[in-house]
C-alpha cells in the first residue's frame, strides 16, 4: 500500500468519525461507557472502534511504524517506550475529550500525529462536530479547513493575557500577573487550535500523554507559537515532563515559566 498523503489521512480520520462517533454522539447506551484506570477515565465503544480503523489503515501503509494508541496503550503501557525509540511512528487519540463526548459536549477532536527520529513532522485533528479540520506540516504551516492560520502575536502587558489550566484546582490563580486562568477546554484538540487561532495566549498542562499533546505541538509550533516542558525544554514526542506549557510566544513562557 502507497504511503498516505496528508490529504488523505485527514479524509481517514473524517470517515472513521463519520462511522464509529458521530452516530454515537448523544446516543451511547450505559453499557458502552465504561472506565479504564480510574472511574473518572472513560472510554466508550466510540474510542475503541474508532482507533482500531484508524490503526488498521496506518500499519497497512506503514507495515514499519509503531502506532501508538490511547486504547492499546492501556492494554499495553509497553508500548510507550517502543513509540519513543521508534525511528517512525504515529500517535493516535481517537476520542480527544472522551468526557465531553460522553456528556454531549461537542468539544471533542481526533487526532493523529506522525513522528520521524522522535520530531513530529505532520499532525491532524478533526472536530467532528464543530467541522473543523486543523492540519500541520513541520516547516509548511498550519491550516484550518485549509486556510492557512496566521503567525500568533501575543500582546506585551501580561495581565491581558488568557491562560487556561488543565488544573481545576489552578482556576481563579494567577501566574506571574496574568489574568487569573481559566480551565481549559477539557480536550487537547480543541485546546491547542484556540491557541493556534489567537483565542487563548498560553495552556498549562499537568497531564503529559503523547497522543494528546504531540499534534497540538505540532500546530502551535508552525504559527510561531512555543511548547516546553515544565523544566524549560522544548516538547517533544520523547518527553516524559510532569507538565507542558504552551504559550503564543517566548515572553509568555517566560512568565509562566518564572512563577510554576
Amino acid at each position: 500500500m502507497a504511503a498516505l498523503t496528508t490529504d488523505a489521512v485527514l479524509t481517514l480520520l473524517q470517515e472513521v468519525a463519520d462511522e464509529a462517533i458521530t452516530p454515537r454522539f448523544r446516543a451511547l447506551a450505559d453499557d458502552e461507557i465504561g472506565s479504564k484506570s480510574h472511574p473518572g477515565d472513560l472510554v466508550t465503544v466510540a474510542d475503541r472502534e474508532a482507533e482500531v480503523l484508524i490503526t488498521r489503515e496506518l500499519r497497512a501503509a506503514y507495515p514499519d511504524a509503531v502506532v501508538l494508541g490511547e486504547e492499546a496503550f492501556a492494554d499495553d503501557p509497553a508500548s510507550m517506550d517502543a513509540f519513543r525509540g521508534a525511528e517512525h511512528a504515529f500517535t493516535v487519540d481517537p476520542v480527544d475529550g472522551t468526557r465531553n463526548f460522553v456528556h454531549g459536549s461537542p468539544d471533542h477532536a481526533v487526532m493523529v500525529a506522525e513522528t520521524r527520529a522522535g520530531t513530529t513532522v505532520r499532525a491532524w485533528i478533526w472536530q467532528p462536530q464543530h467541522r473543523l479540520a486543523y492540519v500541520a506540516e513541520r516547516g509548511a504551516g498550519a491550516t484550518r479547513n485549509g486556510e492557512r492560520l496566521p503567525p500568533l502575536r501575543p500582546g506585551t502587558d501580561p495581565a491581558r493575557w488568557r491562560v487556561h489550566t488543565s488544573a481545576r484546582r489552578q482556576v481563579g490563580e494567577s501566574l506571574g500577573g496574568t489574568a487569573p486562568m481559566a480551565l481549559t477546554w477539557v480536550s487537547c484538540g480543541i485546546d491547542y487550535p484556540k491557541l493556534a487561532e489567537g483565542a487563548c495566549d498560553a495552556l498549562v498542562y499537568h497531564g503529559t500523554r503523547a497522543w494528546d499533546h504531540v499534534p497540538g505541538a505540532l500546530l502551535v509550533h508552525e504559527v510561531g507559537g512555543l511548547v516546553a516542558t515544565d523544566e524549560g525544554e522544548a516538547y517533544t514526542p520523547r518527553s516524559d515532563p510532569r507538565g507542558i506549557f504552551a504559550t503564543a510566544g517566548q515572553a509568555v513562557l517566560d512568565r509562566l515559566r518564572q512563577v510554576s
